[in-house]
């Protein structure tokens, strides 16, 4: 296209318009997310890999729109940073993508990882790690590797969130319960642990559990179940717990945020009831 034909497209009210150097919308309008996706990897040039929270809405792994782009290039080209594109020079340029429409995106793991190196507040990254865990999008053990193979800089949180994870936190609102826990200076529990039966039969897997003491605490909140139906089995799970003598203890998010102390209080006064009883028959198995 001569750059007359180009300028006469790009006029004040015409058809097209920049949006990057080199990169050239020709529609009218806000441009789309997919867009914008495509946009950044076209002006990162050939071979270019979308990463970042825009590989996580990519691949659906959260929703919300990227207020930038990061796309990853060979380490020795010339590209920088312009507008709302953040180009990342890696010597690591992933071997497999995820190939949606012309769109190349990193694999989850990396998508995580390289995200979770660009936060700095813990409850963020704990969201992102939840959030590609729970739904089934990316196993531990690939989140470990990629932590393992990409750079220490930037990675002390991810690290804390992955250890959370390997003594069996499952959710945002589960690590921040195991913090306040902490705080409290109360007993540590067991997280997510199998309680069995006197005869093997499975009890419930509960968020936490005191086995010296047969009290369980849960951390009930829509918000962090998938669905009706799985908010609806953990109401089943409650009932079987107290069917076996446990005493179950409900914590919103809420309370544990902003009512820590009496939280605290409740497991204290639960933990010193519960020892002071003769042990129940409720075998505990670690989660895997």
């Amino acid at each position: 296209m001569s750059p007359d034909a180009l300028a006469h497209r790009l006029r004040p009210g015409g058809p097209w318009r920049r949006l990057l150097p080199g990169t050239y919308i020709a529609v009218t309008g806000t441009p789309t997310v997919v867009q914008k996706d495509m946009a950044a990897q076209l002006y990162a040039g050939p071979g270019s890999v979308l990463t970042g929270r825009a590989a996580l809405r990519g691949l659906g792994i959260t929703y919300s729109a990227p207020g930038i782009v990061d796309v990853l290039v060979p380490q020795g080209r010339q590209r920088g940073s312009v507008a709302f594109v953040a180009v990342h020079r890696t010597t690591r340029m992933p071997e497999q993508v995820t190939v949606l429409g012309r769109r190349r995106y990193v694999s989850a793991a990396r998508a995580v990882a390289d995200t979770a190196r660009g936060l700095t507040e813990l409850h963020e990254i704990r969201a992102v790690v939840a959030g590609a865990v729970q739904k089934g999008r990316c196993p531990v053990s690939l989140l470990i590797h990629e932590l393992g193979s990409g750079p220490v800089r930037g990675s002390a949180l991810l690290r804390q969130v992955l250890a959370e994870v390997a003594e069996g936190i499952r959710s945002v609102a589960e690590a921040d319960f195991m913090d306040l826990i902490k705080r409290g200076r109360l007993p540590m529990p067991l997280f997510n642990p199998g309680l069995y039966d006197a005869d093997g039969a499975l009890i419930a897997f509960p968020d936490a559990y005191w086995p010296e003491a047969g009290v369980a605490g849960e951390v009930d909140s829509r918000e962090w179940h998938l669905s009706p139906a799985d908010w609806q089995r953990t109401m089943r799970r409650h009932a079987q717990m107290s069917r076996h003598g446990i005493i179950v203890l409900h914590f919103t998010p809420r309370e544990i945020r902003s009512d820590s102390a009496a939280v605290i209080a409740a497991i204290t006064d639960a933990v010193k009831a519960g020892s002071s009883r003769p042990p129940l028959s409720v075998a505990v198995r670690r989660a895997s």
